[in-house]
């Protein structure tokens, strides 16, 4: 098993390519650490591992986290290693219910404003966020405002704010002119 990675715009956190099917079309799943990664088998093993302190799982990827004092020196190839033993073991990524809570704010009356903002964002942005290792999550809409949750890569990333306002704020304002803002909001 050949496991590839890569940088991503956030230094604290690497992308690892297994060659395998991570989460597949079953979304995204995103840690912040271990006493809620319960779920997961694959993250519960990584977070064994001294200076993890993020993981993010995508359709083919992983992305880590390390803390501060941590090095990627020393780190990387341990992850490297845990993960290569996951699949190679033929382990589940994740177990049991894998339904996580994705509570919207939205007025129902603003439906259809919803479903562009949506279509913008799976379509526009999220290929692009998975691309550096991460995801945006749709939270809600109101009053003119499109809240997001950035996970991964993202979430911590010095340029994720910039991302937001500059990025996928002009671009949601242009196609859907109710909106007036984009927020970033925490899990």
């Amino acid at each position: 098993m050949f496991i590839e990675t890569e940088a991503t715009p956030n230094p604290a956190t690497l992308k690892f390519l297994p060659g395998e099917t991570v989460m597949g079309e079953r979304g995204t799943a995103d840690f912040t650490g271990a006493e809620v990664a319960a779920r997961s088998p694959l993250a519960t093993r990584l977070f064994e591992l001294e200076g993890v302190a993020r993981i993010f799982l995508g359709a083919d990827f992983i992305t880590v986290t390390k803390t501060n004092e941590a090095d990627w020196a020393t780190l990387r190839p341990q992850v490297l290693g845990a993960v290569m033993e996951h699949f190679m073991a033929g382990r589940p990524v994740m177990a049991g219910d894998e339904a996580e809570d994705m509570a919207e704010d939205t007025d129902p009356a603003d439906a259809e404003v919803v479903a562009q903002i949506k279509e913008l964002l799976d379509t526009r942005v999220r290929p692009a966020v998975a691309g550096d290792g991460g995801d945006i999550v749709f939270r809600g809409f109101r009053d003119g405002i499109v809240k997001l949750h950035m996970q991964g890569a993202c979430s911590g990333c010095p340029s994720s704010r910039a991302t937001l306002k500059h990025g996928v704020e002009n671009m949601l304002r242009h196609y859907v002119p109710e909106v007036v803002a984009v927020e970033q909001v925490e899990a």
